[in-house]
């Protein structure tokens, strides 16, 4: 079947549609429907099913011959260790990890906070607990303390699993300080810990609370498998807030089984067997998504890399990972690949490797320039997909359906609308708006399966945050358009379309123009207050590395690449050059924080930040532009 009458059959019968993926998974007890509407707007489904996480990632495909399979191959450059780990051996891991939580009291509907570095002993905490019915939350290693704090008390975790320390280049991050001020912070008080010790830093165990990892699963039962329902929390993964509070997303059980193990061959393409790799960590969606579940559910291999795609220990870093392991697929963020870019612009490196054995690389997290992507597909000679989804998704809302048919791809666009989105762009009295119209994004409910149905002990907020804006529709908080082959757009986060003398501007659009001079490796553009015209947009770059070319004369090319494509309406002029620009972990530019610090408002440190000291080079980039002082 084509991508049009796949899209066609769901929108026909999306019962039968996503009962038909449904039989894909091993259930307990089989659904006998697939949506349950009776308390819409709060749509949930395979609500009469039972069935186990665990059970379809790890143990169906032991049972069904394939026990000798490597399920992960871990690979850290940061450490140099190289570990294959079958199916079957990670059978015996996870289930005796399950035995020692069920010993200690944890069960069904439990919560436990995981806090773990790119190991694969992350990965079996998080099935651990999917084996016993306990709600994981996974809390990206090395976060502050204060916001893990804030995570244990509106989790209220029974059990902490962590990691004695992360790894980065250069320096050791020290995971059990934080852990403890955390604990010592919160109001909630979990019963005990579980630490994993590293090589690298043994951390000290506070008696009667903290357990070593490898003692605390001696002598214990190995676990089964727990039925739970089909619309049961597998975890709560936070997300940043606008109000700086952090939201509980809530992933339910049965529907993320259903649509992960439809997306591995729809989306990437990976038939059983074929390794797949997600350069991401496991605090972050991607990582649970791709790293963890789906792959496994579909009987993949999972690449665990503990890296970074520059300095461990150079620029070639991915082309050795994709090599030495036959990867199939490829999935990272855009930010990954401007940094190879800026320290090998050329792509020279990938020469000494053979990465024929890659269908597809696949990128999402933030949109992908246009420049980026033809770097990629000229560097590398495969297709290169654009594909956009949230946290709140957990899969992908719009992408190229390389599994059902190929689709041309159109650069700047994540392509169409998966199976399960009916998305429409919509101006601000909530009606659509004409092909090629910037707009909000926004989908029709209800949310296909594996989708959030609600936040953690908040509901209200669920319902303010995404329901209300566009009644009838999730609202994205995006920005963008569709075209007239009903291609997606992403311009913009909605409060990123700046207003410049009443004409709405895409930030997007004008970072485009930016990324593609020849000079710049990655930029940014932001909004900034102005008494005359509302508002003004300020562009931030980053050079290529080696580039010896005056900042001022690159700096007079760019705006006038932007007066001649965007035309004078952008009344672009502020521009400034900068070493790096401030992002999250998952490599996100923090354009918000960025706005507040340009018009000189108080700001609260973002949790994901990767590096403060940024904030500092920003500040002094501004000054000289007028801009920065508070």
């Amino acid at each position: 079947m084509t991508y049009a009458e796949v899209y066609a059959t769901w929108q026909n019968d999306p019962e039968g549609y996503w009962m038909d993926q449904a039989k894909a998974i091993d259930w307990v007890t089989a659904p006998t429907k697939a949506l349950d509407d009776s308390k819409a707007p709060l749509y949930r489904w395979f609500t009469d099913a039972e069935v186990n996480t665990c059970y379809n990632a790890v143990d169906r495909h032991v049972a069904n011959g394939c026990g000798d399979q490597p399920a992960i191959i871990y690979d850290s450059p940061v450490t140099d260790t190289k570990q294959t780990i079958t199916y079957a051996a990670l059978l015996t891991r996870v289930s005796s990890l399950a035995g020692a939580l069920r010993a200690k009291g944890v069960g069904k509907g439990d919560r436990v906070i995981i806090y773990m570095p790119m190991v694969p002993e992350a990965l079996e905490a998080m099935l651990a607990c999917a084996r016993l019915g306990a709600i994981h939350s996974v809390v990206f290693g090395g976060f502050a303390a204060h916001e893990l704090a804030v995570r244990i008390d509106d989790a209220t975790p029974k059990a902490i699993i962590a990691g004695s320390c992360g790894i980065e280049p250069g320096r050791i991050v020290h995971y059990k300080p934080l852990l403890d001020g955390a604990i010592e912070a919160a109001t909630h008080k979990p019963d005990f810990c579980v630490i994993f010790q590293r090589d690298q830093e043994r951390a000290t165990l506070i008696e009667g609370r903290d357990y070593d990892w490898h003692t605390f699963q001696q002598g214990v039962e190995p676990a089964e498998c727990v039925p739970v329902k089909g619309d049961h929390p597998a975890y709560i993964l936070y997300t940043s807030g606008t109000t700086g509070a952090p939201k509980g997303v809530v992933r339910p059980t049965a529907g993320h089984l259903v649509a992960l193990n439809w997306t591995m061959k729809s989306i990437y393409n990976v038939d059983p067997g074929d390794v797949f790799w997600a350069a991401s960590d496991v605090g972050w969606v991607v990582g649970h998504s791709y790293i963890c579940y789906a792959p496994l559910i579909h009987g993949n291999t999972t690449v665990v890399f503990e890296g970074k795609p520059v300095g461990t220990p150079d620029a070639g870093t991915f082309w050795r990972v994709i090599e030495e392991h036959n990867v199939r697929s490829f999935f990272t963020a855009p930010t990954a690949f401007r940094a190879i870019k800026r320290e090998d612009p050329q792509g020279d490196m990938i020469k000494d490797y053979d990465i024929s054995c890659l269908r597809a690389l696949y990128l999402a997290g933030e949109r992908a320039d246009p420049d980026t992507i033809q770097w990629a597909q000229r560097v590398m000679g495969v297709p290169v997909y654009d594909h956009w989804w949230q946290t709140e998704t957990g899969y992908t809302i719009a992408g190229n359906p390389a599994g059902i048919e190929p689709l041309p791809v159109k650069i700047g666009s994540p392509t169409v609308a998966m199976p399960g989105f009916d998305v429409q762009i919509l101006d601000e009295g909530g009606n659509p708006v004409k092909a090629g119209e910037l707009g909000a994004i926004a989908v029709k409910l209800p949310l296909p399966p594996g989708t959030l149905p609600t936040l953690w002990n908040a509901e209200d907020r669920f319902v303010k945050s995404y329901l209300t804006t566009f009644p009838g529709y999730y609202e994205t908080g995006d920005a963008g358009m569709i075209d007239e082959d009903g291609y997606l757009y992403i311009m913009a986060r909605t409060d990123d379309v700046i207003n410049v003398a009443g004409h709405r501007l895409s930030t997007g659009g004008l970072e485009e123009v930016l990324a593609n001079h020849p000079d710049v490796a990655e930029c940014a553009v932001i909004g900034v207050s102005d008494a005359l015209k509302g508002q003004l947009p300020l562009g931030f770059i980053c050079l290529n590395k080696g580039c010896e070319r005056s900042h001022a004369e690159i700096a007079a090319e760019v705006v006038k690449s932007v007066r001649d494509t965007i035309g004078p309406v952008a009344a672009f002029k502020l521009l400034a050059v900068v070493n790096r620009l401030p992002k999250t972990r998952s490599g996100k530019i923090l354009r918000a924080t960025m706005v507040k610090i340009a018009d000189g408002e108080p700001f609260k440190m973002p949790a994901t930040i990767d590096d403060p000291a940024v904030l500092d080079e920003i500040k002094e980039a501004l000054v000289p532009l007028g801009y920065g002082r508070s």
